[in-house]
C-alpha cells in the first residue's frame, strides 16, 4: 500500500527516501504556487501487467487534482511513463528529454546503490518536468535542479566512451600490433 509522508505531490511505495521526497514536495508545492497544475511522482512496487493503460491504472490513486502531469515509475514492470490530465499538457513537453534523466541514472551500471539511483533519477527527472511544466506558463522555478542532470549524465557518458576506447585498444587493437612485431 502506497505511503504519503503528508506528501501532495509524490505517491510512494518505498522506493523513494525521505530526502528525496522533501525534496519533491518542495518542487512541487512552488510549481502548484506559479503554475497552477500538480506535478506528481507516483512510484509503485504493484505490476503494470502490458496492455493495460497507465491512465487506467492510476485511477486507483485518490486525491490526484488536475491539471496535472505526472512521472509513473513501476520498476517491476519495467516501466516509466510520463501522463498528464488533460492529455493535450503532455504536446508541450519534451517527454524523452524528461524520462531520460531517470533511465540513464537508474539504468546505470555502477556501484551506487539501487536507492541512490531511485533517488537521484527520479528527482531530476521531477525537476526537469516541472522545470517543463513551468516554461509553458512562462515562469521560473526556484527549487529545481538547473540542468543539474545534464551536466553529471554528459560527464559519466564521457568516462564509459573514454572507458570503452581503452578497452578497445588494450583487448584488440593493442594485440594486432603486437603479433605484427
Amino acid at each position: 500500500m502506497p505511503y504519503f509522508l503528508s506528501a501532495n505531490f509524490l505517491i510512494n511505495d518505498h522506493l523513494v527516501s525521505p530526502k528525496a521526497a522533501d525534496f519533491i514536495e518542495k518542487i512541487g508545492v512552488e510549481l502548484k504556487n506559479k503554475t497552477a497544475i500538480n506535478g506528481y511522482l507516483i512510484t509503485t512496487n504493484k505490476k503494470i501487467d502490458r496492455g493495460v493503460s497507465v491512465y487506467d491504472f492510476i485511477k486507483g490513486y485518490k486525491g490526484l487534482e488536475e491539471p496535472y502531469v505526472a512521472i509513473v515509475f513501476a520498476p517491476n514492470s519495467k516501466r516509466i511513463h510520463l501522463i498528464a490530465k488533460p492529455k493535450e499538457l503532455l504536446n508541450k513537453l519534451d517527454k524523452g528529454e524528461i524520462l531520460d534523466y531517470a533511465i540513464k541514472v537508474i539504468a546505470s551500471k555502477d556501484s551506487n546503490s539501487l536507492q541512490s539511483k531511485y533517488d537521484v533519477g527520479l528527482v531530476q527527472a521531477y525537476s526537469e518536468m516541472a522545470d517543463e511544466v513551468a516554461k509553458t506558463k512562462g515562469v521560473k522555478l526556484k527549487s529545481t535542479i538547473k540542468n543539474g542532470g545534464g551536466w553529471v549524465l554528459k560527464i559519466v557518458n564521457t568516462l564509459i566512451i573514454i572507458g570503452s576506447i581503452i578497452v578497445i585498444w588494450f583487448f584488440f587493437v593493442r594485440p594486432i600490433f603486437t603479433k605484427k612485431s
